[in-house]
């Protein structure tokens, strides 16, 4: 008879062979014991639809690796924030936070097979999502910028197509002027001047972010583009809603914010679907700028997510009540890492009955203690409060599991299971 492990490989190629559109539970709790906490990571298998959130303590950076093999990265923060108000890097101080990003996104593309990202997405131009300068970022070898974030991933993985919601003007609904915009400009410069594809992210599209086809998936899959410079996805097609108002009209201190403008994606499989929309907010100075919730449109028209993050790292102009209604996700993921990360009312929101029935996990990526002594009546209902948080979706979308790993190492050593959950 075959070895347990082998077994589980066969039942798995079985699976993918036929295009099966369902995940039967004893399937999926098998081939979800490829993953035990004490044990590393499986790497990536076709058919599986695996988004790692990644936790360096410095910002944002999440990891897709779609059924087929397509690879996207949202966001590659390095912020410079102190250690006063925001966790150590991880896992340590002895390389930059978007070298660890990078080292981790081409462990896990390498363990799939894989090579480079089809696809990268800058969510907006903040240092904890594209990534911060000072007087000791190196200089790039090809161009008169800097690494950092995003730049030092683009140095140790290829990036097929970059994607933010500035190109090529970067002047909507100003040109942000500091040292880190102006460093993600001189990287775009150089980028373009090598050849290499940079587009701006489309609200409402489907197919910008397409399946690349690197292997054979169960089901098909999308990526749809749901918001960004304040457009919405309608609903419809491809059909934007435009919720600023013409900035002409606007005094300064009113137009939208870099956070207000960030983009948000829908990934859907099967009946897994996942929302994710950067910094958006849905505050909105308590009425006198109702534009200014732009996230509560995105998650309006995104729908009912299984997985969905506390945009804006889980702070108070994130998620309000009828965000909540509308994503009514099984698990909530916070990138955390600041003392404000997240905000009490948020978590109250989270967890509450009230906005949607049913259970509900929260999972953050680096919950600091300050922080934690604050809130520890709501964060001891936390599922897990440090690490890197992988939702893993078998073949089919019918169900989910989530593993919790080390994020003070490179081994991937998983330290909780989580699931399965219905999708």
């Amino acid at each position: 008879m075959a070895a347990p492990d082998q077994r589980r490989r066969l039942l798995l190629q079985a699976m993918l062979a036929t295009a099966a559109p369902l995940l039967a539970p004893a399937a999926a709790l098998a081939q979800a014991a490829r993953d035990q906490a004490g044990s590393a990571l499986a790497a990536w298998q076709p058919g599986w639809l695996d988004i790692h959130h990644i936790a360096t303590g410095r910002g944002n950076a999440t990891l897709a690796i779609l059924p087929d093999g397509t690879s996207l990265l949202i966001d590659a923060g390095a912020s410079a924030n102190g250690i006063d108000t925001s966790v150590p890097t991880r896992p340590d101080g002895s390389r930059r936070a978007g070298v660890w990003i990078g080292r981790y996104v081409r462990r896990q593309l390498r363990g799939g097979g894989l090579s480079s990202l089809d696809y990268a997405l800058a969510t907006h131009l903040h240092p904890d999502h594209v990534g911060d300068v000072d007087a000791a970022s190196p200089q790039a070898a090809d161009g008169g910028y800097k690494l950092t974030g995003m730049m030092d991933v683009a140095a140790l993985v290829d990036i097929g197509t970059l994607l933010d919601r500035g190109f090529p003007d970067y002047d909507y609904p100003s040109v942000l002027q500091a040292p880190f915009a102006d460093n993600y400009r001189a990287f775009i410069k150089a980028r373009l001047a090598a050849g290499k594809r940079v587009e701006q992210f489309r609200a409402g599209s489907v197919s910008q972010i397409a399946a690349r086809g690197h292997r054979p998936a169960a089901l098909p899959f999308e990526v749809r583009n749901v918001a960004a410079n304040g457009k919405v996805w309608s609903g419809q097609g491809e059909r934007m809603i435009d919720l600023f108002p013409p900035l002409a009209t606007l005094p300064a201190a009113d137009r939208p914010s870099e956070n207000s403008c960030s983009t948000a994606i829908r990934i859907g499989y099967g009946k897994f679907s996942y929302f994710s929309g950067g910094d958006l907010t849905s505050y909105t100075e308590d009425g006198a700028l109702p534009w200014r919730d732009v996230l509560g449109p995105a998650a309006r028209a995104a729908g009912r997510a299984s997985v969905a993050t506390a945009d804006h790292h889980g702070m108070f102009d994130g998620l309000n009540a009828d965000v909540v209604r509308s994503l009514r996700p099984r698990a909530w993921v916070i990138q955390a890492w600041h003392l404000a990360h997240p905000d009490m009312l948020q978590m109250e929101r989270m967890l509450s009955e009230r906005l949607y029935a049913g259970p509900r996990d929260i999972f953050a990526t680096d919950l600091m203690r300050e922080n934690y002594l604050t809130i520890e009546r709501l964060a001891k209902r936390m599922r897990s409060r440090e690490g890197h948080v992988v939702v893993r979706v078998p073949p089919g979308g019918e169900r989910f599991y989530i593993a919790v790993t080390d994020h003070r190492g490179e081994t991937d050593q998983v330290k909780l299971m989580a699931g399965p959950y219905d999708a």
